[in-house]
């Protein structure tokens, strides 16, 4: 009886022990092979540091080929404060301030800061080729020099208004660069490396990932006629002392806009010495309004000119107001003006009439 006893308890402890096996067998399936890649990742993000290589936006240009936005490469300085020596730091500081031109105060704030990496901003960035060679001829451990990329315009105040332009760090603030940043932006590289958990670099071995440019955007507008189109507009400016001027060249045949600009214009390489109102108001677009009562010779000299209507034998009836598409569209005199002649409807700006011309305009056979 007593055996039995024992060999039921030996029988449950056993599968209790296998049952535990199977768990952690399991458990270890799990692990290397369902789970790993979310567990891998978060392993190297633990000790793999990016120092991050920025992208070219891509280059805007007009139908013709000219390049009226475009890239300049430059270098800026990034600091790995855990990769620096401490004794060094105040040294690294001072030489850095001498050739940045800067107050040794500012780099030290950045190298004595608690971060794995530290853009050196403003005073590293976008620094010169003769001051990124100083720095790296110092071969400070910790202290890098990484790509950027400056947006640069290389006919100054040219489209200004309709192109916009950057901030520091690239990001389209105004005109086309902001409508289409999300395609002019491309996507950033970077140089990997691994590091302990003090940010010291593990290896000598980097892993350089290849930064994506942006799309090339290609404009509608003609140089020719755009630089016409500002020559004109200055000289206007000149000769009547205007407080502004603007101008716009569109294809009639398909609505492509071949010119645009409006003055005041600013240089958006250097937007920062400019006025709000001078850099935000494309006058063409910001000042537009409507042509009123000037379109309706238009229309209905449209409507002449395919003998749908004639002025002195056909006449028009106009009640005060007509319906159209829900919309209830009123002549400007109260009860309208009656019967009437297509020329009495020029003579008097019937608004009706002028709704009517239009009207049979669009009705005629293309």
């Amino acid at each position: 009886m007593f055996s039995t006893y024992i060999h039921k308890r030996i029988n449950i402890v056993m599968l209790v022990i296998i049952f535990c096996f199977i768990l952690i067998i399991f458990k270890v399936f799990y692990i290397q092979v369902i789970d790993y890649n979310k567990l891998n990742n978060l392993a190297n993000g633990l000790w793999s540091r990016n120092l991050p290589i920025e992208a070219n936006r891509g280059n805007i240009s007009t139908s013709d080929g000219k390049i009226i936005a475009s890239n300049l490469t430059t270098v800026s300085v990034v600091f790995i404060p855990n990769q620096i020596n401490e004794e060094l730091k105040p040294i690294i500081a001072k030489n850095l301030a001498e050739i940045l031109n800067c107050d040794k105060k500012a780099i030290e704030e950045h190298l004595y800061k608690k971060s794995s990496i530290e853009r050196v901003h403003p005073e590293g960035r976008r620094i010169s080729y003769e001051q990124a060679d100083k720095i790296e001829r110092l071969g400070y451990e910790g202290v890098y020099l990484v790509k950027e990329s400056k947006r640069v315009y290389p006919h100054d105040l040219l489209l200004c208004h309709v192109l916009g332009y950057v901030g520091i760090d690239n990001q389209g603030l105004s005109g086309l660069e902001l409508q289409y940043d999300e395609y002019l932006t491309g996507a950033g590289g970077s140089i990997q490396y691994y590091s302990d958990a003090k940010g010291r670099k593990l290896a000598k071995n980097e892993d350089y990932v290849q930064p994506t440019d942006g799309m090339n955007i290609e404009l509608t507008v003609n140089y020719d006629i755009q630089t016409s189109i500002e020559r004109e507009l200055d000289n206007a400016m000149t000769k009547y002392n205007a407080d502004g001027a603007w101008a716009i060249a569109m294809n009639p045949n398909n609505g492509e806009i071949l010119g645009m600009a409006s003055r005041p214009g600013f240089d958006p390489n250097n937007y920062q010495n400019y006025s709000t109102e001078e850099i935000n108001r494309n006058l063409a677009i910001w000042s537009s309004y409507e042509p009123g009562s000037t379109f309706k010779i238009i229309t209905l000299a449209s409507a002449i000119e395919e003998k749908v209507v004639d002025l002195e034998k056909e006449s028009f009836y106009d009640g005060g107001s007509v319906n159209v598409d829900g919309a209830r569209i009123k002549c400007w005199k109260h009860g309208g003006h009656g019967q009437q002649t297509f020329l009495e409807v020029v003579q008097n700006s019937c608004n009706l009439g002028g709704y009517t011309g239009t009207f049979l305009s669009s009705k005629m056979p293309i």
